[in-house]
């Protein structure tokens, strides 16, 4: 099964990805992990990335679809992977589509996990509390949210229009929202 798990901060992707990884025994894809990896084993996607970060510059969409492909074409993909983290816009949905085509894998499912905006904040502050830090105040939360929502509306969109949305209710125990996703991704679920 191949699926993109959507998301704002402090919705559990990242937690319901790593069970979703051992339920499905495919591997979960963090972007963001690729790329300090690629970067550490100094491919070279990597040092196009490590010069490019060098400069303060974010790293382009190419090289990120780059390090993507070369990760999709691992064995450990052959039944699927967990996406996290990507596509964040319209240009990147509509280029990893091109590229799982192109790859004979298209994705099966895109998952959005749905929670509602002030225990997005809620999680969120308290989170950095118990961490120490103090850059996840309540009102820039509210700021990355807005932000996350402005530029993710499309890639939702992207996958409605595709007929590979569902939507999770992200809200409860960590084991409700996981058989939630279970049940949203058994066979028998329509989508869309």
């Amino acid at each position: 099964m191949r699926l993109v798990l959507l998301g704002p901060p402090g919705s559990g992707k990242g937690t319901q990805a790593a069970r979703l990884k051992e339920y499905l025994q495919v591997p979960h894809i963090s972007t963001g992990d690729l790329l300090r990896a690629e970067v550490a084993a100094g491919s070279a996607l990597g040092l196009q990335a490590k010069e490019v970060m060098a400069r303060g510059d974010l790293v382009s969409d190419d090289i990120l679809l780059g390090m993507l492909e070369s990760r999709f074409s691992r064995a450990d993909t052959a039944n699927g992977f967990i996406l996290d983290g990507y596509p964040r816009n319209q240009a990147q949905a509509d280029a990893l589509g091109m590229l799982l085509q192109k790859m004979g894998k298209p994705m099966d499912y895109a998952v959005q996990l749905e929670v509602p905006t002030e225990l997005l904040v809620e999680r969120i502050a308290g989170r950095a509390a118990a961490e120490g830090r103090a850059d996840d105040t309540p009102e820039s939360v509210r700021t990355r949210l807005k932000v996350y929502d402005n530029q993710t509306a499309p890639v939702i969109d992207y996958y409605r229009q595709h007929g590979q949305l569902t939507v999770v209710n992200g809200v409860g125990s960590l084991d409700d929202v996981f058989s939630r996703l279970i049940e949203a991704l058994s066979p028998a679920k329509e989508v869309g």
